[in-house]
This record gives C-alpha cells, structure tokens and sequence, in this order.
C-alpha cells in the first residue's frame, strides 16, 4: 500500500472504535478506493473479524436483494421482509448472538434499495461494521444516502495523487526510480489516477516506450503508452456525450484549445454545457476569449485513434476556415493553422511553415519546429530556417545534424551577423558534444577572417566563454570581467553562465551564486531573445556554485528547481545537467541513493547524445554504487565513462568513481593514488573547488596527513565554509584529538555534509574508546548512528572500521578491509608495497585486537556482506 498509508490506518481506528459502525471511502473512478478497501477488509480478518464481500452493480440493483442475496442464511423466507429480515440478524449473530462481521460492499452507490435496508437493519442491531465504496458524483437512492451520514460513519475522501506519490508508487512498482520527465508525465497524463496510471504504466512496457537501463526507467517522449483496456475505459466514458456531442469532442481531440464560438459552431451551447457537467470538457479563459478544452489528456489521445482519415481532414479544414474566417489575429494562429494544414493534406506553404516554426521555437516545442522545417523544399530555405534548425536539433542534443545545419546557414548567410551567429551557435553544440579544443579552433578561424567590428568583438568574447570548458578558468574570468555590459543578450547570458562555472571552478562559489541569480532574472524578463538557453540553465550553474561554496541544501533546492522548469518547458539539455546537479549536491551532502538517482538519470538522458559532462555524470554514478556496495553498478558506470570524450574541466571529477572503486575492494593506497594524482591535474589547471573534493576524499582513504596543509591553503582560497570545514577535518584526522573531530563534526553537520560529519564522529567515538572513554564515545556513536540515517546506506572504510569496537591503526585497517574482502597476503603484500611475512604480522596484532581467529569472523566484526567479500 503506497500513499494511502494514513487512510488506512484511519480505517483500522474506526474497526476498533465503539462509535464507529461505517467506513466510507468516497472518490473518483481510478483513485484505488477498492484496494484501500480491500487493505482494510484484509486487516479486520487478521484480528479475528468474519468478513464478507459484495459488489453492487447496476444489473444487480434492478434486482431486490440482488448486491445481498448470496449472503443470506439459506432456508431464510423473505415472503415477509420484516419477518425474513430479523431472522437473517438472527442467523448472522449465531446462537449465542457473539458474531461479529466486518462486510465490505464496493460500489454502494449502485446498491439496491432493499439491500440498503437489510443492511441498515444490521447495522442496529451492532451486528456488522461496513466497508464501503462510493463513487462521488453519482446519484444514489434515500435508503443508500441513510447509510452515508451520521456520526458512526466515517468518510475518507480519496484524492487522485500528487506528482510526490505518483513516484514513490512508481519506484515500488518498477523497482527503480523513474527520471522526472517520466514522472511528470506520467503525472499529468494520468491526472493522478492510479488506474490509468497502471495502464500507462503497462501499456509502456509493452509497447518498449518504458524503458530501463538498470538504474533509472525512462519513457520515451515520440511513443504511445496507451493498451486496450485504458482505451476501452476512456472510450467509455467519452460514451457519456452522446451522438450530439461526440463531433465536439472529436474536433477538441485534434484542434483543442478551441474557442467557445467555434465548439457552438458544431453543437448547441446546451450540448456543451452538458458536456461540461458530465467532467469531458472544461471551460477555460484564454486571454479575453472563453476556450474549451477536454477534461483530461488521455481523452484527447483516446479520441484521435478512432477519427477516420477522411473526417480528420474535414474536421481540421473546417475548423481552418472558421480561423481565417475570423481573421487568424492571435499570436498563436500561425502555428495552430499551419499544424491542422499538414495534419489534413500533408503539405502547407513555405512561408506558413517559416512562421510556424518561429513560434513553435518561441514555444520551446522543437520536435515540431523540426517536423515544420523539414516540410519546406531544401531549395526554399533560408539561413533563419537553417538557424533555426540548427537549434532545434542542438537542443534535442542531436548534434551532428545541428552542426550541419549551422554550417548550411553559415554557407548562405546574407549578413554578418548572420554569419557569426551561426558560427557562434556551431561552437557552443562543438562544446556541448565534449569538444571545447574543436570550439576554440573554429573559433580562432572565425576571428581571422572576420572584418566587421562587431562579428570580432563577439567572437573575442566567446573565446573567452570557451576557456572554461577547454580547463582555463581563470582565462575565462578575466576575459569576461565584464560581460554585465555586453548588450547581445544572448551573448551576454551565455558569457554570464560561462563566467559563473569558471568562478564555481576557482573556489569562488558564492560570487558564482550571486552571478547566477542575477542572470536567470535577466532571462526570465529577456525569453523571448533567448530561446535557445531557457532560464533553467542559470539554475544549473547556480546549484553547482552552491555546492562550492557548501550551501548544499540551497543546492539541491535549486537543482530541483531547475529539473521541474526544464521539464515542463520540455528542453533536453537542461535536465540533463540538472540532474548532475542534483546528484552533485547530494553526493558533497552524503545522501548517496539520492546522487546515485541524479547521477543515473543524468547519465539515461544523455545515453544517445554523450557530452562534454559525461564522465563527470558516469564517475558520479560509479562512486555512489561503490558506496552503497554494488561494485558490479560501479564497474557499469566507469565503462560508460570511457565512451566519452574527457575534457580539461571534468578530468579531475571523472576519477572519483574508479578511486572509490578501488577505496570498496579495500585498496586504500591505489585510491589515494587516484585521487592524488586526479587533485594534483586539478590544481595545475587552477580548479580548486574539485581538488578540495580529492583531497578530502584523499584524507578519508587515510591520506590526511599528505593533504592537510594543502586543504588549509584552499580554505584562503576558497569562497563559502565548506572548505574550511574540510580543512578542519583533515587536521582533526591527523591529530584524532575527540573533541576537535567532535567540532569537525558539529561544523559538518551544520553544513548539511552529513556523510563527512558522520565520519568524523565515527572517528571520535573510536578514539575515545582506545582512549578507555566509554560514556563519551558511546554518545558519540548515538550521534553516528543519526548521522548514518540521512547517508542512506552509505559504507566507507571510516564507517565500516569504527563499527567494531577495536582501535587498529591506519595499516591495519587497510589490511583488515583487505582480508575481509578476499584477499590473500600475497595480493595484500603486492598491492601494498610489503613483504608478507609483514601482512601475516599485521593480521595476527588485527585478530587479536578484534578478538577473532579467522577472515570469516573479521568480516563479520566488521559486518561486510559476502557480497562485498565476493568482489576481487
């Protein structure tokens, strides 16, 4: 039972209550109200109720008795009701009249009259307690009605569920998360309707629209997901409008919105208020007119399936007349009238279809725009379509055919700004695909040829925004010092997002914050000049300055925020970078399931188009596996790691999966090495933000005392007071005073780092229990174990080592993890640099502190799972 959890427990409070005779779950067709039935029903027979069931229908509810009759004793005469009816009391209460029955009736809204009163009688005489369903807005008779009100009854109303629960359901259902485009359209197509939901739910798996790659499901957003029975209970219910208003439902289905003149022009007004009263339409105020729309998107869908070809056109150029006819002024029209043209003859004209993709991209609606401009004869284009195209395909990530597209408009451009628009536009998809150098390249060409003032100065401007992305951001900050002032927007925001991730980079990540709001305000006031790069971008690139600057609640907040705007505004790029966002900020926080789901879902929208942040995105996904002990995950995630291009500015980030890799198979000192190696890239390229990341996970592995004056170093540099809270719990690692990894812990915590503050405390509690501290060290391990909640079933060597109640030194732990994880001495003494007579020395001062004799019974002391011990 997922997200009905509270009704149900109501229902089982008012089984138990004395002044409760009646629980009635009340709501729409589809919102589970007889599976929460059901729940309750089952519950009373496991303490002891005798339960019965009926259902009423409207066959039966022509019949007296008809929902009852197989429940009556046999050899009951119902010749006399009254007489008949106490002797079926009689019966049911039993001799000694003890009986007590819990009925549950579905559907009572269809249950006959006599029935009603039978079970009216039953209830008096404190006989049954009633479960029942009711559909709301149907009619229902007065001997149903007196079951409904009273005091004894108790009335759940059933709501459809909202976007939160639709996923939690879907999570428990599938297995795995949904990525969020799949959940708000599951969401809004269903309306929260679990039956439809289901339906969707089957009809794309079937279908192969619904799809997993092991770590996230995604629909695919060009496939259906419908199956006959969601039709055949959708097509029933559009049944209800009869043959009047079939045709207004029809035309809605292929034309909706669709103004209130033009739904009369087809049906009486009478005939559309009474489609609005039985719930197919809804009247909506679009601008200064009065629309009408169907009442729920599968309605629309439902309904286009069963138009012949031949009334489909005539519905659509019918409805093009009506348009024109009234002048076709509304912004929209273009688009709307272009789109019934090919929808009814399959062709329109080139300058319809021109304009109709300008507003389809003002619209962000780019599969259209593309469907619109491959109509037009190659011959007839110009280089605005081409741009245009050229977006398009960008933006749906498909980046040769946007290249393409960009250089057609380059070859015909008929301006310079033309030219180095499309040569502007060509750079960033270069950039986008993981190919900065390439940008730069073209670039430089661009500028040496160009002669007008302006076309350098922008193309000056965006050499500087490429520096980042090629791993020079202090170029790049230095370059844009100050890009506030360029007055192209577009070139303006895109300098504003570049100069924000180089800032982010360098360890000023609340100036790079700061830089982000600013920039989303000005494109969300400059949309309509910025198509291309909605606003949620700037949310992107604020989430990661905040996640630099260790204000990790603020930037899981804004990753989210980004990832509903994206997907709602149905712009791919976007989301896929929110989601590395989310998995970012929560990979710093600790909350390791929460980053393997961004990581994943990331890494699922970008499985056919990698991109410059792929290994970042893979890396990610690699090191939360590792963490939550699935190593096989983690070997799947670096090898999609390696099917993309690596780029100066992610290198450092695309180490972490194989260290920590390497850290869950218990070879400490390779993952240091990692680490170190990745962090010593980092620093010569000046990205200090990720090499505070190394080194901290350097210093964790073990390595604090190699890293703690360099991560002191980067707390002078570094905005925000995440890196000097790591700098404090690298100096509290190398001196394990208690009380200064306590204070590491506190300032951690406070942070929202609740990983790291759990391994600080963890490190405490064990130093003052070697320290013969134990009421201390035990409150430190409370404080752990609170900790260890919000890490979701994080394992690192500071956690898993301190689970036992021995004090090991570093080697020793490092050989410890080692054995338990199957490795033999030799191997230990290879990967360590030691002779084995050296490991063989440790192991025994190891089973002799942990009080054991054997690798099994280390592993236990330690609780790794075989699964663990199983990985070589």
């Amino acid at each position: 039972m997922v997200g009905r959890e509270a009704e149900l427990e109501d229902c089982a409070r008012a089984l138990a209550s004395r002044g409760r005779q009646v629980v009635l779950i009340a709501g729409q067709a589809g919102v589970g109200k007889s599976r929460l039935a059901e729940d309750c029903l089952a519950r009373a027979a496991r303490e002891g109720w005798k339960v019965w069931r009926a259902t009423a229908t409207a066959a039966a509810a022509t019949v007296p008795l008809g929902a009852l009759a197989h429940l009556i004793p046999s050899g009951v005469d119902l010749s006399d009701p009254v007489r008949g009816f106490a002797k079926v009391v009689d019966e049911l209460a039993g001799p000694r009249r003890d009986r007590r029955w819990v009925m549950l009736i579905d559907d009572l809204h269809l249950l006959d009259s006599a029935s009603a009163v039978l079970l009216r009688q039953l209830l008096d005489a404190n006989l049954v307690r009633l479960i029942a369903t009711l559909r709301t807005g149907e009619p229902t008779s007065d001997t149903v009605d007196a079951l409904c009100y009273g005091d004894s009854v108790l009335r759940i109303d059933l709501e459809a569920f909202n976007q939160e629960q639709v996923g939690t359901l879907l999570e428990a259902a599938l297995g795995r998360p949904v990525d969020q485009h799949t959940l708000f359209e599951l969401h809004s197509v269903s309306g929260g309707n679990v039956l439809y939901l289901r339906e969707l739910v089957l009809g794309g798996l079937a279908t192969g629209a619904l799809t997993s790659d092991g770590e996230i499901w995604q629909l695919a957003e060009d496939r259906p997901v419908t199956t006959p029975k969601l039709a055949e209970l959708i097509g029933a219910r559009l049944a209800a409008a009869g043959e009047r208003g079939a045709t207004v439902l029809e035309l809605l289905a292929l034309t909706e919105p669709l103004p209130l003149t033009d739904a009369q022009a087809v049906a009486s007004l009478d005939v559309v208020t009474d489609l609005e009263a039985a719930g197919l339409i809804r009247v909506v105020q679009d601008r200064h007119r009065t629309a009408v729309a169907l009442a729920h998107p599968l309605y629309a869908e439902t309904q286009r399936s069963q138009i012949p070809a031949l009334r489909r056109r005539t519905l659509l150029l019918d409805q093009i007349e009506r348009t024109q006819a009234r002048g076709a002024r509304r912004r929209d029209d273009a688009l709307r009238l272009t789109t019934w043209q090919m929808a009814a003859t399959g062709t329109a004209d080139t300058a319809m279809l021109l304009q109709a993709a300008r507003l389809a991209r003002y619209a962000r609606d780019y599969p259209q725009v593309v469907a619109l401009l491959r109509a037009i004869p190659e011959d007839e284009y110009t280089p605005e379509a081409w741009l245009i195209r050229g977006e398009s395909h960008y933006t749906l990530m498909q980046f040769a055919e946007a290249d393409a597209a960009y250089a057609r408009c380059q070859q015909h451009a008929e301006s310079p700004e033309q030219q180095f628009g499309a040569v502007i536009r060509r750079i960033q998809a270069l950039v986008t695909d993981g190919r900065p150098q390439d940008g730069l390249a073209v670039n430089r060409a661009a500028l040496d040829s160009a002669t007008d003032p302006l076309a350098r100065d922008v193309l000056r401007l965006n050499e500087a925004c490429l520096g980042v992305w090629a791993g020079m951001p202090f170029q790049t900050i230095e370059g844009l010092e100050s890009v506030e002032q360029v007055p192209d927007s577009r070139m303006r925001l895109w300098g504003f997002g570049c100069k924000s991730i180089a800032l982010e980079s360098v360890g000023h990540g609340d100036t790079a914050a700061w830089l982000s709001e600013i920039a989303y305000e000005q494109q969300r006031e400059e949309a309509a000049a910025t198509v291309l790069q909605p606003p949620a971008w700037q949310l992107v690139f604020q989430s990661l300055a905040c996640s630099a600057a260790g204000r990790l609640e603020q930037a899981r907040s804004v990753a989210m925020r980004a990832t509903l705007e994206s997907t709602e505004e149905h712009v791919l790029i976007p989301r896929v970078w929110a989601a590395l966002a989310r998995g970012w900020a929560n990979w710093l926080a600790g909350h390791i399931v929460d980053a393997r789901h961004g990581f994943a879902e990331a890494l699922a929208l970008s499985r056919d188009h990698p991109s410059l942040a792929t290994p970042f995105m893979a890396s990610g996904l690699a090191a939360s596996c590792a963490l939550l002990g699935d190593p096989t995950a983690a070997e799947e995630a670096l090898g999609r790691a390696h099917q993309a291009p690596i780029t100066a500015l992610y290198e450092p980030h695309a180490q972490l999966g194989r260290a920590w890799l390497l850290a869950a198979r218990g070879q400490l000192a390779g993952a240091r090495t990692v680490l170190g190696d990745a962090a010593h890239a980092a620093r010569d390229t000046g990205l200090f933000s990720v090499e505070g990341v190394l080194l901290t996970d350097m210093s964790r592995l073990g390595g604090a005392v190699e890293v703690v004056d360099r991560l002191s170093e980067l707390a002078d540099v570094c905005e925000g007071p995440l890196a000097l809270a790591r700098a404090h719990l690298a100096a509290a690692l190398v001196s394990r005073v208690p009380e200064k990894l306590l204070q590491a812990a506190d300032e951690l915590e406070q942070l929202g780092a609740d990983l790291l503050a759990a391994e600080a405390a963890a490190t405490a509690a064990e130093a003052l229990r070697a320290a013969g501290r134990p009421r201390p060290s035990t409150a430190a391990t409370a404080r752990v174990e609170k900790l260890r909640a919000s890490c979701q079933g994080a394992r690192t060597p500071l956690l898993t080592t301190t689970e036992s109640t021995m004090p090991l030194t570093a080697r020793e732990k490092e050989i410890a993890l080692l054995a338990v994880r199957g490795k033999s001495s030799k191997e230990m003494a290879e990967l360590l640099t030691l002779s084995v007579r050296t490991v063989d020395n440790h192991l025994r001062s190891i089973y002799s502190k942990v009080g054991v004799s054997s690798r099994q019974e280390l592993a236990k002391a330690f609780d790794v799972t075989q699964e663990q011990r199983s990985v070589l």
